[in-house]
């Protein structure tokens, strides 16, 4: 009966209960395979980005634990992030497309979306209008394969796959013509299959950017702020082997 009247008294004069202070550890965090930025090794989750966010959360009133990361397939993910409730997604490109559709915490780390080549099959990309005449390769929703679309290149004829492993064998098998992620990452994934980095080149430059910690648009402002008021803190605090704790993280990886 007490709630019905509270109810009533909403409707009529704008009574609003009090909202429950959502904290960094209510959130549902996901990742996918974006070494070496979020990734999993032996079982083990690793990263830039997941060192960054439990260090920023260590503190905090509910820590982040490594646990609580799910890590799961990219389109997933941002399928998820898209309806919320309190998702965060990382490590996630921040563009103008996407600017509006979450809020942002960060930066964790620099990006360069690129096209990738076959050193030897000579292609040349001068503008992007010349790759509509090739095969591209993308992970769906992924920053690459938005760009992509963005710029003219059809949906249809994009060749998608799974992962970044998938990607990596089928340029270099000349199942695709064209690969298009993050350079490092991209990288990472030829390397980690075996693969000569020299046999790959990128022949075009999408964009430069950061990645960020994507929420879900209903996650409060004062929640987002906390992660980055903490982010700032870790990039300012003095690091054992470079000059911030940052540092050091990055120096892990690369």
């Amino acid at each position: 009966m007490r709630l019905f009247y509270t109810y009533l008294l909403t409707l009529i004069v704008g009574y609003s209960l009090p909202i429950q202070a959502v904290e960094l550890g209510d959130l549902t965090y996901y990742t996918e395979s974006y070494p070496p930025y979020n990734f999993e090794e032996n079982g083990f989750l690793r990263g830039i980005a997941i060192d960054l966010l439990l260090a920023s959360t260590a503190k905090s009133k509910q820590p982040v634990r490594r646990t609580d990361i799910e890590l799961v397939p990219w389109p997933r993910g941002y399928h998820q992030l898209t309806i919320g409730p309190n998702i965060v997604l990382f490590s996630t490109t921040r563009t103008k497309m996407r600017e509006p559709l979450f809020k942002w915490a960060g930066p964790i780390a620099k990006t360069r979306v690129v096209l990738l080549a076959k050193r030897g099959r000579n292609i040349e990309i001068k503008e992007f209008k010349d790759a509509l005449q090739y095969s591209v390769g993308a992970i769906r929703d992924d920053v690459g394969a938005q760009m992509a679309i963005a710029n003219g290149y059809p949906s249809e004829k994009i060749y998608y796959a799974a992962d970044g492993d998938s990607l990596a064998k089928q340029l270099e098998f000349a199942r695709i013509d064209l690969w298009v992620y993050d350079e490092a990452v991209a990288r990472w994934f030829i390397k980690r299959n075996g693969l000569n980095g020299e046999d790959f080149l990128s022949v075009f430059a999408l964009s430069e950017g950061d990645l960020y910690y994507a929420f879900s648009k209903d996650v409060p402002d004062e929640t987002v702020k906390v992660l980055q008021d903490n982010i700032d803190r870790v990039k300012s605090t003095p690091g054992r082997i470079g000059n911030t704790l940052y540092d050091d993280f990055l120096f892990q990886y690369f």
